[in-house]
């Protein structure tokens, strides 16, 4: 666990104080998540003796908005953030039949993110904190992500965890709350944003990850030949560029031809999808050589972000896992994606562990889990 001198970058730590030691037998937190371009409110329990509770898990996609552009467009997203946000916090109130005074904290998404949506997010918390005499929380979204498991699996520290989104990816030893080591990264692209991307060369849909691992399964995943890239390499980074520079050269010389059907789309969507699948189980595996004797008798691999939606790619983690000895766990897929439950979840933690964050907490565009690395 971090101590309290502030050791992340830049001096700044979500969890900047210590509450007074007292005896909790039941914590109720809401979370609230505007990093991306999903409202999220979330309410959980967790009661001494007993499992975790989601309790209420209210979730407004901005997909209508950001679709005739492609992509999320920041400004639109914080709008949008601006707009629904109370609402939303009311309708999960009342789904969970509760009212603030039934509430033990508050937290909120302080980063990464656009940055102009974590300030909205972060600043409704910190109101409902100072109106409701409630500790505040502020949580590093990727902590969110990483800490999911242990909500809906109830997974024991430590783990392996891959974290692979739109726009993170990720390999880090999961040793205990706070305590997290980065083993890989992606150096260009985040495999969610690379498929995205290839599927817009293709002219799929918004948004593009799900349009094209529908489209995959009625490919050939042998008939283009893609780079694996870093395959090689003794480390455990990532990089996609190379990849996605590859199916660009396929789809324009489809396209000068005249030749770019439908089954050409389902084509290159297989082997894209079959090159990243060779990527990750390349780098896992070369995670879970360097951690598997630190992770106790029964190793565990956790997969979390939005693209462990992807059932393809979830197949190919299974047999992963089977050849090297772990566990595969992942959360249910409606909480891969950014959700309030897992910024509740996080923020219950902390709060279980005596940590609240003061209020001039500062919202930040950046933030590296792993308190070792910038970048």
């Amino acid at each position: 666990m971090l101590d309290q001198q502030g050791e992340w970058p830049h001096g700044v730590h979500p969890i900047g104080t210590e509450r007074k030691t007292e005896i909790v037998t039941s914590l109720t937190v809401m979370g609230i998540e505007t990093s991306c371009d999903e409202t999220a409110v979330a309410i959980v329990r967790q009661i001494d003796g007993a499992g975790p509770e989601l309790l209420a898990n209210e979730v407004l996609s901005q997909i209508e908005d950001h679709a005739p552009y492609g992509g999320v467009v920041p400004e639109i997203a914080a709008r949008s953030h601006l707009v629904h946000l109370d609402g939303l916090v009311k309708r999960a109130l009342k789904s969970a039949d509760l009212t603030f005074n039934d509430l033990d904290g508050v937290a909120a998404t302080a980063g990464p993110g656009l940055i102009g949506g974590v300030i909205v997010g972060l600043m409704t918390a910190k109101a409902i904190a100072l109106v409701h005499r409630l500790p505040f929380i502020g949580v590093n979204h990727l902590e969110g992500h990483a800490l999911t498991t242990r909500l809906t699996n109830e997974t024991p520290f430590p783990y392996l965890l891959l974290l692979v989104s739109g726009g993170h990816c990720q390999l880090l030893h999961v040793k205990d709350l706070g305590d997290y080591v980065r083993l890989g990264s992606t150096i260009d692209d985040a495999v969610g944003e690379a498929y995205d991307k290839t599927a817009k060369m293709m002219g799929l849909p918004y948004p593009g990850g799900p349009a094209l691992e529908m489209i995959a399964r009625d490919g050939d995943p042998t008939r283009f030949d893609l780079p694996r890239p870093l395959l090689n390499r003794k480390d455990c980074d990532f990089s996609f560029s190379g990849l996605k520079t590859a199916v660009r050269k396929h789809v324009l010389a489809l396209a000068e031809r005249d030749e770019l059907g439908d089954q050409d789309r389902a084509d290159i969507a297989a082997s894209f999808q079959a090159a990243v699948a060779d990527v990750l189980d390349n780098r896992v595996s070369r995670a879970m050589a360097k951690t598997k004797d630190q992770l106790g008798e029964k190793p565990r691999l956790v997969v979390a972000g939005g693209v462990a939606a992807n059932q393809a790619l979830r197949a190919r983690l299974t047999e992963t896992c089977e050849t090297n000895g772990f566990t595969l766990e992942v959360p249910p897929v409606s909480l891969c994606t950014d959700n309030g439950a897992m910024i509740a979840w996080a923020g219950l933690e902390h709060l279980a562990a005596g940590h609240t964050s003061p209020m001039d907490l500062e919202p930040r565009a950046r933030w590296p889990l792993d308190k070792s690395t910038t970048r």
